[in-house]
Order: structure tokens, then C-alpha cells, then sequence
């Protein structure tokens, strides 16, 4: 166990199994190293716990302090790390393959602005009866669409086409350079 980070797995008091401890005190300084039922008796008489901090290569080092505070503070900690998460959600633009390119613009301006706010976007072309004998018309549409977003997002899937749907997906550009 590697400088353990999840509070679960944080051993503490009686349940350290290790022979001999490096001991810090409470407030960080060094005390050397020790039996760890000596470490045990110190901390019992300064009103602490034994806290084991890392394990690494049969060296374990213990901390002495509050394991109630400490777990607390890892939580609060662990929850506002969470919060500051941004969620990249995927929005859907729907088109079809008649769409004026006046109309086409108007999408494009939401795709700009989806993929400028880091989601994804997908792109559908519904086709209806007949035009699904003319489906390079959805690919045109798609394309057209991709070219005018271009700065912001590229495609992350090529346009497929699922029942009387064409789909294509575009991920923003900044997301692709983290990855």
C-alpha cells in the first residue's frame, strides 16, 4: 500500500500490522523509529491516533493525530475536487436534408457555441420516404457543418447512418489536445 488517499484504506491504532514504525509527531518533526506498540503507548499518552501515512518497501511510516479530523478533512477535500469537475455533456442538432443553407448557418452558430462551451454535438440528419435514396445529400449536410465549425471541434465519428437517421459526432479541439 502506497501513500494511501482513500480514506477506506487508511490503517490506523491496532490494525497497523508492521513490526517496526518511523514515527512523526503531531506536528510533523521526526521522532526516529520505533516498536509499534511503543508508537501505540505514545500516542495513547497524547491523547492521538496512530495513523499510518505510507508503506513503501517494507518501511512504514505513522503519523500521530486525529483520525476523525483527518478523515473529515480528506472528504471535504475529496467533495470539492468533485464539484470543480466540469461534466462534458452531448448536445444534439437536428437537421434534415432539404435544410436550407441559411438554416444550416443558424445550426452552426448552436454547434459553436456547444463545442466553445467543451460538449460534444451530435449531428443528425432525419430523412423521411424517398430520401433515403439520396443519403449523399446527409453526408453533404454533415460535411458543410463540419467545415464551418472547423476552429472549435473536429469529427470525433464519421457520419453512419442508423434507420432513417444519418449521425455524425464532433468533439471541441480542446479536449482532443488533453487526451
Amino acid at each position: 500500500m502506497t501513500n494511501t488517499h482513500n480514506v477506506n484504506d487508511i490503517k490506523v491504532n491496532e490494525n497497523i500490522f508492521a513490526k517496526r514504525v518511523i514515527l512523526i509527531d503531531e506536528n510533523g518533526s521526526k521522532m526516529g523509529e520505533f516498536l509499534t506498540k511503543d508508537a501505540l503507548s505514545i500516542a495513547d499518552e497524547r491523547g492521538f491516533d496512530l495513523i499510518e501515512v505510507s508503506n513503501t518497501g517494507g518501511i512504514v511510516v505513522c503519523k500521530l493525530g486525529d483520525y476523525g479530523k483527518m478523515k473529515y478533512a480528506m472528504k471535504k477535500k475529496e467533495s470539492s475536487s468533485r464539484k470543480n469537475q466540469v461534466q462534458q455533456q452531448l448536445k444534439e442538432i437536428k437537421i434534415r436534408p432539404l435544410t436550407s443553407d441559411h438554416d444550416l448557418n443558424i445550426k452552426a452558430q448552436s454547434v459553436r457555441k456547444f463545442l466553445s462551451q467543451g460538449n460534444k454535438v451530435k449531428i443528425s440528419v432525419q430523412f423521411q420516404g424517398r430520401e433515403m435514396s439520396h443519403r449523399h445529400v446527409g453526408y453533404d449536410q454533415c460535411d458543410k457543418i463540419s467545415k464551418m465549425v472547423e476552429d472549435l471541434g473536429l469529427v470525433e465519428q464519421d457520419p453512419m447512418i442508423e434507420g432513417k437517421v444519418m449521425y455524425m459526432i464532433l468533439s471541441p479541439l480542446t479536449s482532443k489536445k488533453s487526451s
